[in-house]
């Protein structure tokens, strides 16, 4: 951000020795994170064009990719905050499975359960390290998930109980993330922290960003009818859902070590 001086390029983690440890560094950055890249591509194409046999290929490598990633780090990272991310990745497979038919109403609530076991996880796992809520983030994700249930229960009713309890979690570990807590000396947007080369500060906007990838579905599910405009909002249901699993993944295995 702001001028290009030498200066300004290291402070952005730009400069030669910023390229290490910034963004894009190679140091953080290994071969999972190129099966996770790959298999999102996948997924998101196929769930754009209707293909669910390359979904089937694609989308169970997403979370385990992950996965990988939290045993690599696993010398660095307390057991039990190890513990949680795996279960909640291989929950989140688990939901990855049945929500790849999101039109299928009783894979979509095994899906939603499958999701509240992870959003569970997460939730402790930022609760153990000091996240609490706030209301200047608590108010606006439980009044989206208040907003999803009503649409849920005017328009779906055969879903809505269930997934307006997983509402509830989502918001719980979107609000969790948001807490300035957990990446101490970043700057504040918005009740959060600002994104930055710090990969704390990703929490914030991996639980904002899972809450609208969410709420797309709802959206979806109830609202839309025309065949791509569904399509389409499948696509960025996918694809913002991928994003925020490795802003909230990157987020917590950058946070407190052993």
């Amino acid at each position: 951000m702001g001028g290009f001086s030498t200066a300004g390029f290291s402070t952005a983690g730009f400069s030669t020795a910023g390229f290490s440890t910034g963004w894009f560094g190679r140091r953080k950055w290994g071969a999972e994170h190129a099966v996770f890249a790959a298999a999102t591509a996948a997924t998101v194409l196929g769930g754009v064009l209707g293909n669910e046999k390359l979904q089937q290929v694609a989308k169970p490598l997403i979370a385990p990719a992950l996965a990988v990633r939290v045993l690599r780090r696993s010398r660095d990272t307390d057991r039990v905050d190890t513990a949680l991310l795996l279960t909640g990745l291989a929950a989140a497979t688990v939901g990855d499975v049945f929500m790849i038919d999101p039109d299928d109403d009783r894979r979509l609530l095994r899906g939603a359960a499958s999701f509240a076991v992870m959003q569970t996880s997460y939730s402790t796992l930022l609760a153990r390290r000091g996240a609490r809520p706030h209301a200047i983030a608590a108010v606006p994700r439980a009044a989206a998930a208040l907003g999803a249930g009503s649409l849920l229960a005017a328009k779906s009713r055969n879903v809505a109980a269930p997934l307006t309890g997983y509402g509830t979690l989502l918001a719980t570990t979107a609000t969790l993330a948001a807490d300035p807590v957990l990446a101490p000396g970043s700057e504040q947007v918005a009740g959060m922290p600002r994104p930055s080369t710090d990969r704390r500060s990703w929490l914030g906007l991996g639980g904002l960003v899972f809450t609208i990838s969410d709420g797309t579905i709802v959206v979806r599910r109830v609202l839309l009818k025309n065949r791509k405009a569904r399509a389409a909002a499948e696509g960025f249901i996918l694809a913002t859902y991928t994003a925020a699993q490795l802003l909230l993944v990157e987020g917590m295995l950058a946070g407190r070590r052993k």
